[in-house]
């Protein structure tokens, strides 16, 4: 039996691939503990969960005009570095307490990785975007030099100076929660493990009316992800006009509260079971998030997406460049071209038969099970050179 210590960001889209990950090791038999914000973590890794609690501070909100350099600029500066100063503290008390054999940290909690870069603890980088696979500051040297003072800065206030590895790519492995049927033909460093959704049972209270769907009438669920519902009012309105009078029904997630009167076609909640009301839609229109992008294609669903920002845009590249779905372009979609794009993905087989192929994709790639195999396999290095 190994002890596994997660790390993770207050980002539910963070948090849920880590909880799949743990579920599997907790039923192999090892013990795992949270480093991050207890409230979060007992709700998405359930009330029995061991929870080291972490400050985050004062995140502030990031304002929904900013773009580019001044976005990438928020959220390194008044995001990440702020976040890894907060957290610090809950980590490195988590990792005294707790002694892991190994550690789990997202690539968005930068403390987790620095503190046991530090202090010499194998340690893996949970990357729940495809988007940081590969360096993404490669091709801008002046912002990728600006970034690495930050997090010079970081590691001597957080850290001691100790340690030399990247937070956001651990020289030990970095899990990959998708594969080369979505990723597409990107090189990758060979610390890269595509292990596809890790998809374990996820705690819900969520109450839905099931009996309102009809499984003769197509079904589309609509969400804009937990983060974009101010950002979103306009598109979710133009959303909801676009299925009245159409025979498909649609559930919109709307946990803003920014719908008024819809169609009665369309069911308005504050929030769905995401995962269970899958398996019972058609088709899936959404923001690109990672997670929900692959909780989609796991059950060979096509996709129209319309990213927002961060790395919205390149999932929904990957979508469209993969054949599972259709782009739209946020901020200019209008009632007719939505109702166009959902029709499309509905009507042409050709988008369920490629979503299909990379739902078989990542079955076969093991999801929580192959991440849970490496992680072992680093506790067993671990165990053996701790009895010598």
């Amino acid at each position: 039996m190994a002890r596994f210590l997660f790390v993770v960001p207050p980002l539910v889209g963070h948090v849920n691939p880590a909880v799949g990950v743990a579920a599997e090791l907790t039923a192999r038999g090892h013990e795992v503990a949270w480093a991050g914000h207890d409230e979060l973590l007992w709700q998405l890794a359930g009330p029995e969960a061991l929870v080291f609690s972490c400050a985050v501070g004062d995140l502030p909100v990031r304002p929904a005009e900013l773009k580019g350099p001044a976005a990438l600029s928020f959220l390194w500066q008044d995001f990440l570095v702020p976040l890894a100063d907060a957290m610090a503290p809950g980590v490195a008390a988590a990792l005294d307490a707790f002694e892991p054999h190994v550690v789990v940290a997202d690539q968005q909690a930068l403390a987790g990785g620095l503190l046991a870069d530090a202090g010499g603890l194998p340690w893996v980088t949970s990357a729940t975007t495809s988007a940081e696979l590969v360096d993404p500051l490669s091709g801008m040297p002046k912002v990728g030099e600006w970034v690495g003072t930050l997090l010079d800065g970081l590691r001597a206030r957080i850290a001691d100076g100790r340690g030399t590895a990247d937070p956001r790519f651990s020289p030990h492995g970095v899990l990959a929660f998708t594969t080369r049927e979505l990723l597409g033909a990107i090189t990758l460093p060979p610390s890269v493990r595509l292990v596809g959704p890790a998809l374990g049972a996820r705690p819900s209270t969520t109450d839905f009316p099931w009996e309102w769907l009809d499984p003769l009438r197509p079904t589309v669920l609509v969400s804009l992800g937990t983060a974009n519902t101010s950002a979103g009012a306009g598109f979710l309105a133009a959303t909801a006009e676009a299925f009245a009078g159409t025979s498909v029904r649609a559930v919109i997630a709307d946990p803003g509260g920014v719908l008024g009167d819809v169609p009665p076609n369309v069911l308005v909640r504050p929030a769905v079971p995401q995962l269970a009301l899958l398996p019972r839609v058609d088709a899936v229109l959404c923001h690109a998030g990672h997670n929900t992008v692959c909780e989609t294609l796991w059950h060979g669903l096509p996709l129209v997406v319309a990213p927002i920002r961060d790395d919205q845009p390149i999932v929904a590249a990957q979508v469209v460049e993969a054949g599972a779905g259709v782009r739209l372009r946020f901020g200019r979609a209008g009632a007719p071209r939505i109702a166009a794009a959902v029709e499309e993905v509905l009507t042409e087989p050709s988008y369920r038969r490629a979503a299909e192929t990379v739902a078989a994709s990542f079955h076969a790639a093991g999801g929580s099970a192959a991440a849970a195999e490496h992680l072992e396999q680093l506790a067993l290095e671990n165990l053996a050179h701790l009895s010598r």
